[in-house]
């Protein structure tokens, strides 16, 4: 039997297995040829901007290269996929992604306008884009520096997004690719680039362009990793797998490092840089960290020391107003004492010929009426005649007049002592009486009326009808509408500005308000703050001791109310009482 000749079959065997580790080591550089891929079911579509370098590009001979396209060789390889790399220019890469000709992109600029569209994987590099320009140029520094300037962008391109999102006043210029946004700028055209610093920088020294520069500071650092159509996450969770894969093993650094270059490399160096160093900056570092940690426990001391002080003072300086308001207080009160010993001592002495006023002329009014008809038949038959300093045809008609009047003025003088001794009466009793807040703002309004005329023609008052109780001390708030009206006349400049108060009932906070409204000369934000702080005046210089609206800030609070101010410079004043409505405890 002849032998066999076995050399033909073990050249075929060579270059079987020479083809198979080729496809094996690098499946994804076969797929990228020009001619079409074998139909594979599980084929991944993978895409990139084909002149985005060092990220993804074309290389001499067509074929995609640069850091994504190693970073997703790699993935592929430790997932098990089969990935088709195509690359093209970006706008056309965005457009196939959503219409699902493209699976993911290799590497996309993380935004929030993004997220509508697609979904991110981990972030695998950081792109810092910047601002081109040509040398020379110093009007644009920054963003806002780029209003009413013609700006290259290249179109879909994450800063033709920025641009547009931020809504920058800039006349835009769209090109395909970086380099053609560099080259514009390089000839002349146009004031600026936004191109990413690396990708820029790479281009630059591929086109020889020595006119243009980058601004020294990025205007936005952002996150940069792959994308897919939103929604797709099976996807994304394979290629986020994959890059953790990779992160662990150390190839995601080694490939990092040969593109990017900026991690630090690992070894021998920094291990003898630690041994030596330890020898001879160890004691020395020593005792420079002993003096750092008594440094920092001295400073920590001290500024505790210093917040106790401060706390101290600030105690202490509250303590002492505090003191002096209740001196204050206390001097109210001691004065309000006395004024009650007086005023009840006036109102006994003007009390006791009043009455004899109030008894003795309903007498006269009487005797008049009666000695009238004799008057009456005496003028018939005689003619007039003198009666007092006037003829009696005059003061037939006046007498009853004057008799009224006199009665009238007696009854006022009455009520206006009762109203002066109930506001000077010192009530120690509780803020449980049902009171009608119309009948407080009447008897403080009789108190200071003749204050009121005196500073304006136009004062008004309107009382709401069927106005609930509140419950409190009706003597109390009497004496802060008191207070409230006395300031709003203090206030006015001209007899003709107005001063208006009004009641009203507020059905959902079930609340009574009495609101005091001038056209004074009002205040400011600054001392409107401040108006209800003890000691604080603006009428100082007057006598004024700023403890009116304090105590009767005081008073509302202690009836469960409030008190609102609303004012401007110039514009008047408006505040406002609101008090609780009366209800009966179960």
């Amino acid at each position: 039997m002849p032998a066999l000749n076995l050399r033909p079959l073990r050249a075929l065997g060579v270059l079987f297995l020479f083809g198979l580790l080729i496809s094996l080591g690098n499946p994804a550089r076969i797929f990228a040829e020009d001619a079409p891929p074998p139909p594979l079911s599980n084929l991944i579509i993978v895409g990139g901007d084909l002149n985005y370098p060092p990220y993804e590009y074309l290389d001499q001979d067509g074929l995609p290269t640069g850091y994504n396209v190693e970073l997703s060789q790699a993935i592929a390889q430790v997932m098990g996929m089969e990935i088709n790399i195509q690359l093209d220019t970006w706008g056309e890469m965005r457009r196939k992604l959503e219409e699902g000709k493209v699976d993911i992109l290799m590497g996309m600029a993380h935004t929030t306008e993004r997220l509508d569209e697609v979904s991110f994987s981990i972030p695998h590099a950081k792109v810092h884009q910047a601002i081109w320009t040509r040398k020379g140029t110093v009007n644009i520094r920054t963003v806002k520096d780029l209003a009413g300037k013609e700006v290259i962008v290249m179109k879909g391109s994450v800063m033709h997004d920025f641009m547009i999102e931020n809504g920058i006043p800039a006349d835009l210029f769209m090109v395909q690719t970086l380099s053609d946004a560099l080259r514009l700028l390089a000839s002349g055209q146009h004031d600026c680039a936004l191109v990413a610093k690396l990708p820029g920088e790479y281009l630059l020294s591929e086109t020889e362009l020595n006119n243009i520069e980058p601004i020294a500071r990025p205007i936005v650092a952002q996150d940069y990793g792959f994308a897919v159509k939103k929604g797709n996450k099976e996807l994304l969770a394979r290629f986020n797998e994959g890059l953790s894969l990779l992160k662990k093993s150390g190839r995601y650094r080694q490939i990092h490092e040969k593109w990017l270059g900026v991690l630090p490399s690992a070894g021998v160096p920094w291990e003898n840089i630690i041994r030596y160093g330890s020898l001879i900056l160890g004691p020395i570092l020593t005792v420079l960290l002993i003096f750092v940690l008594w440094s920092r426990t001295l400073r920590r001391q001290v500024a505790v020391r210093t917040k106790e002080l401060e706390r101290e003072i600030v105690e202490r300086k509250r303590a002492a107003e505090e003191l002096q308001v209740r001196q204050k207080q206390l001097l109210h009160a001691d004065k309000m004492a006395s004024l009650g010993i007086l005023v009840s001592g006036v109102a006994h002495e003007i009390n006791n010929p009043n009455g004899l006023i109030q008894l003795s002329v309903p007498q006269l009014s009487k005797a008049y009426k009666d000695i009238e008809p004799i008057l009456e038949s005496h003028y018939q038959e005689h003619g007039d005649y003198p009666l007092g300093w006037f003829n009696y045809s005059r003061m037939r008609k006046e007498i009853p007049t004057m008799l009224q009047e006199m009665l009238e003025s007696s009854n006022r003088i009455k009520r206006t002592v009762e109203d002066l001794k109930d506001f000077a009466r010192r009530n120690d009793a509780g803020r449980d009486d049902a009171v009608d807040l119309n009948e407080v703002v009447q008897a403080a309004l009789r108190l200071v009326k003749n204050t009121i005329d005196k500073s304006t023609s136009h004062f008004r008052v309107d009382y709401a009808v069927n106005l609930p109780r509140f419950r409190g001390n009706g003597h109390r708030i009497e004496q802060v509408i008191v207070n409230l009206v006395l300031n709003a006349c203090q206030a006015l400049t001209s007899t003709n500005q107005q001063i208006a108060l009004r009641t009203w009932y507020e059905r959902p906070q079930d609340q009574v308000v009495l609101e005091v409204r001038d056209q004074g000369h009002g205040m400011d934000a600054t001392t409107l703050a401040h108006i209800t702080d003890p000691f604080f005046t603006t009428k100082r210089e007057s006598g004024g001791t700023g403890l009116g609206l304090s105590i009767s800030e005081g008073i509302i609070k202690d009836h469960q109310g409030r008190l609102d101010f609303q004012s401007e410079s110039g514009q008047g004043m408006r505040v406002r009482v609101y008090l609780p409505v009366y209800k009966e405890s179960p």
